[in-house]
């Protein structure tokens, strides 16, 4: 049994907008980073709330260009935008 969470995107107004689904926030934190233009020296913030919940993981996260794998397809590129996420902390919502 699947039981994939959703995590909402928001800035820090606290407009909310993008749905990243994952079964933790980490995995869905990777997919909104991979999105994002942040630098391992200048990381963005990710804010993801969970829906149903008055949770707020905050992540810093950034995406690096790296060699793809050896036994790539023909249609990827040699080099792939990996992301890379760091928690910071969970804030709750009044």
């Amino acid at each position: 049994m699947s039981n994939t969470r959703n995590f909402v995107l928001r800035d820090e107004e606290g407009n909310e907008h993008g749905v990243f689904t994952g079964k933790q926030p980490r995995q869905a934190a990777l997919k909104a980073a991979n999105r994002g233009s942040g630098t391992k020296s200048k990381p963005d913030v990710i804010r993801l709330r969970e829906r149903g919940t008055k949770k707020v993981h905050v992540f810093k996260a950034w995406k690096e260009l790296v060699a793809a794998p050896k036994n790539r397809p023909d249609w990827m590129p040699e080099k792939i935008s990996k992301p890379f996420v760091k928690k910071e902390k969970i804030e709750k919502i009044e």
